[in-house]
């Protein structure tokens, strides 16, 4: 903005004086120089009207009637001047009003403020550490922007009232599933998603998957049958006690009503040895009020586990026993459960009960197959849970 200051004239101007003592007839003042329009003329302390001198070359003031002598005569002129790009010792204080600036700032500037239409409010600094740093009224920095950086560091806290988005390497792009996690390091890193039946658990260090626990038991593996002449399942050793083995939906390849075999795998292979077998298999059905310990044996090369298995839907079997302590050394190896058969339209169960007898070897797998001479396990499904 731009004024002078004078009678009836805007507060933005600046204003220098010439002072004379005139001599006798004197007409003619020589100034320092003014703007014409922007003078005012004192004689003897009263001020003259515009018709009373002439101010039109910019450096001569001319009386209308001439000086006596030792009159005083002071010429005061006005100069405009703009705000703009002017330099500013001490504090600006705008009061009660606000600044708005309304051009950008530059990439060179030290510590600029500006309005681009896009951005908004723009705040634009260079420093040997930061760039652009806010405080609080106890002079302690909030936020900065580190020399040179797209990044912001918070001395304290932060906090959200709503969602947070982040994108960038700090963070990094996450596979679905993955979670991010503290390291060894010290530093933020992706755990990638577990597998099926998962859940996350803690050492007291680290964080990692493992299979989920569903109460009492731990699923360990699930076996699908598929017209198999032998079904193995592993992974029996000292991390439990007693381990369960759930069999469903149990059909042969043999129509003929042949049991669920068994043997067990040690020292590394299939014991075939008769004599190292024990098991009772007690038997009711559907169309008896009798019940019969339908399969027995006390010197066999297998176990049997059920009454009969038939060929097709819906007649299929359901077992469910433990196995205790396979790893163990000192005593004959056991086991326990139930069995339910749909045979022929007749429903055939009861309890069972096995040993493996010999001592020398842990127990580390159990192998499944039809007790039939030419049939073949058809379908089903084996869960092997570990037991807390």
């Amino acid at each position: 903005m731009a004024g002078y200051i004078g009678t009836g004239a805007v507060p933005q101007a600046t204003q220098k004086r010439d002072s004379f003592t005139a001599t006798a007839g004197q007409t003619s003042f020589p100034t320092s120089g003014y703007t014409p329009g922007f003078v005012d003329v004192y004689m003897n302390g009263v001020k003259l009207a515009p018709a009373d001198f002439t101010a039109t070359n910019s450096s001569d003031v001319v009386l209308a009637v001439a000086a006596v002598a030792n009159d005083t005569l002071e010429i005061i002129s006005y100069s405009t001047f703009d705000v703009s790009a002017q330099t500013f010792t001490g504090d600006v204080t705008a009061s009660g009003g606000t600044f708005l600036p309304t051009g950008d700032t530059s990439a060179g500037d030290a510590a600029a403020m500006g309005y681009a239409a896009a951005d908004g409010l723009v705040l634009t600094g260079q420093g040997s550490t930061s760039d652009v740093t806010i405080k609080n009224d106890a002079d302690a920095t909030v936020m900065s922007i580190p020399t040179g950086t797209t990044g912001v560091t918070f001395s304290g806290s932060v906090t959200a009232s709503g969602s947070v988005t982040a994108t960038g390497a700090s963070v990094g792009a996450l596979a679905r599933g993955a979670i991010q996690v503290g390291n060894s390091s010290g530093v933020s890193a992706p755990l990638v998603a577990g597998g099926a039946d998962t859940v996350l658990t803690s050492d007291g260090t680290d964080i990692s998957w493992a299979a989920a626990s569903s109460g009492y038991r731990t699923l360990l593996s699930t076996t699908t049958i598929s017209d198999d002449a032998t079904v193995l399942i592993t992974g029996l050793d000292s991390t439990y006690s007693e381990y369960q083995f759930v069999i469903t939906d149990l059909l042969s390849n043999d129509s003929d009503g042949y049991p669920l075999r068994m043997r067990v795998q040690a020292n590394s292979a299939i014991d075939s040895t008769a004599g190292n077998y024990r098991f009772s298999v007690i038997t009711g059905n559907s169309n008896s009020t009798t019940v019969s310990n339908g399969v027995s044996g006390t010197n066999h090369d297998h176990i049997d586990l059920n009454a009969a298995m038939d060929s097709a839907s819906p007649d299929t079997s359901y077992l469910v026993f433990n196995i205790i302590n396979p790893s163990g050394t000192t005593n004959s190896v056991r086991g326990y459960g139930r069995f339910a058969d749909m045979y022929d339209g007749v429903l055939y169960q009861g309890p069972m009960a096995f040993s493996y007898n010999p001592v020398t070897y842990a127990v580390t797998g159990l192998q499944f197959y039809n007790a039939g001479s030419s049939g073949t396990l058809k379908s089903g499904t084996i869960k092997l849970y570990g037991i807390s």
